[in-house]
């Protein structure tokens, strides 16, 4: 969110400061010529400040200092404000020219994440989405975001919009500098992630903390920042001074695909180098591509003990799987996923392994970053899916029983918890997080 401060009061005229100085000559009844006198100037020299004709230098200011109670930073204050409010009033006007580049910005969405603040002035909107990127002007925006060179990795079964790509970037950009991280370590980078790959048995409030931690002291910032519509991305690597950035989007609601991703972005750390170009689908060179799925792929899953499974597995069961995702110290998930991946189990097997519950749960990690109510509430409730066919009306989830519904009369919410397929509906943790305190509650088995 910017820095401004809220509801700044910016006059649409400026005031020159020879106007004031007028004023000043009427309340001490004296005439333009007497202040000459009294200045040590010609009288052309005054007469030309109060027109608004020339400016009050820093000279002239002191020189003010002593007719005049006022000191001089007064006067010099009163011309930078002149100054700096007429080139604002320039600005404004030239920006006015701009409001189509507006419209290919997703100001809406990025306003429901808190990003920004929505404003009802147009102009005033083009200068708060400005500030955001970092830039001056729209033409900014080409030169420094359209090229960007980050490694992201973007499916191919989206268009990815540029200005869409290009917020979500900024945004990881702005909440990596609010991290205190160490100088890059390459070493304690490879050695922490052995630690880290033992973290994907862990819910996302035990990993979460715990990943950003241990990547910052080896010199590598991660950040969660929810994806924008049609970007399509899921990770991003770059550098940021004597950094490096891991950004993940939290796209996809399975574990193997969020852990695939993160240590995907960690071998285009260790291998590529801080000044390599990976734009996928653009030009990305395939082989670094392959080397850093090849990297995610091996670490998570040794090659060796994963060919052993295969040989020993029937190919359908899947205690096994289980069993052995224990023995290697690894979320089932990942396993589930790498089978799947590669055909050997259908893509309707094994789902309940797959994190689908813990996602819930990492959609709530997302909400709680995000500062605007609208947000809050817009992105809280499930799907009719994932709610087990219920549907929200009116403020309220209504459906089958096996789920919570609001009682107005009595002040409380009535709770059942149920699993719904591999999802579990937290009506109670949902009704909290939408700001809805409940006098009385009870949880009954579903």
């Amino acid at each position: 969110m910017s820095n401004l401060p809220k509801n700044p009061y910016l006059p649409d005229y400026a005031v020159h400061p020879g106007e004031i100085l007028e004023e000043e000559c009427e309340v001490y009844a004296m005439q333009q010529v007497e202040l000459a006198h009294r200045l040590g100037v010609a009288r052309k020299t005054v007469n030309e400040i109060i027109k608004g004709k020339a400016p009050i230098t820093s000279d002239m200011a002191l020189k003010l200092e002593r007719v005049f109670p006022q000191p001089a930073h007064f006067w010099n204050n009163l011309q930078r404000n002149y100054e700096q409010t007429l080139a604002r009033l320039a600005e404004q006007e030239r920006l006015r020219a701009h409001l189509d580049w507006l419209k290919q910005v997703p100001v809406n969405a990025m306003v429901k994440l808190g990003w920004i603040e929505k404003l009802k002035d147009k102009t005033a909107q083009l200068e708060a989405v400005l500030h955001f990127y970092g830039i001056a002007a729209p033409e900014q925006w080409q030169v420094v975001w359209e090229n960007h060179q980050v490694a992201y990795r973007q499916s191919q079964r989206y268009q990815a919009c540029a200005y869409a790509v290009s917020a979500w970037l900024r945004q990881g950009e702005i909440e990596a500098q609010r991290l205190s991280c160490a100088a890059f370590d390459k070493t304690r980078f490879a050695a922490v992630l052995d630690e880290i790959r033992s973290l994907t048995r862990e819910m996302p409030e035990v990993f979460q903390s715990r990943l950003v931690e241990l990547c910052a002291a080896a010199g590598v910032a991660v950040v969660f920042v929810p994806e924008l519509p049609k970007t399509g991305v899921s990770g991003a690597t770059r550098w940021l001074g004597g950094k490096a950035l891991v950004q993940l989007s939290l796209r996809y609601k399975s574990n193997d695909q969020l852990w695939f991703t993160f240590f995907h972005e960690a071998g285009h750390i260790l291998k590529h180098g801080r000044k390599a170009i990976f734009i996928e689908g653009t030009g990305l060179d395939g082989v670094q591509e392959a080397e850093a799925d090849a990297f995610a792929r091996d670490t998570l899953i040794p090659p060796g003990a994963y060919q052993r499974f295969l040989a020993e597995w029937d190919g359908r069961s899947l205690a096994p799987v289980e069993k052995f995702a224990e023995e290697i110290g690894i979320a089932a998930g990942i396993m589930v996923g790498r089978l799947q991946h590669e055909g050997k189990l259908t893509h309707q097997v094994g789902n309940k392994l797959g994190g689908y519950g813990a996602m819930l749960r990492l959609r709530l990690l997302r909400l709680r970053s995000a500062q605007a109510a609208q947000a809050r509430r817009a992105l809280i409730r499930p799907t009719v899916a994932e709610s087990g066919g219920h549907r929200w009306r009116s403020g309220r989830l209504i459906g089958r029983s096996g789920c919570s519904w609001w009682r107005p009369s009595l002040g409380c919410r009535w709770v059942k918890r149920r699993w719904f397929g591999a999802i579990l509906c937290d009506c109670w943790a949902l009704a909290r997080l939408a700001g809805r305190d409940c006098a009385t509650t009870s949880v009954r088995p579903g």
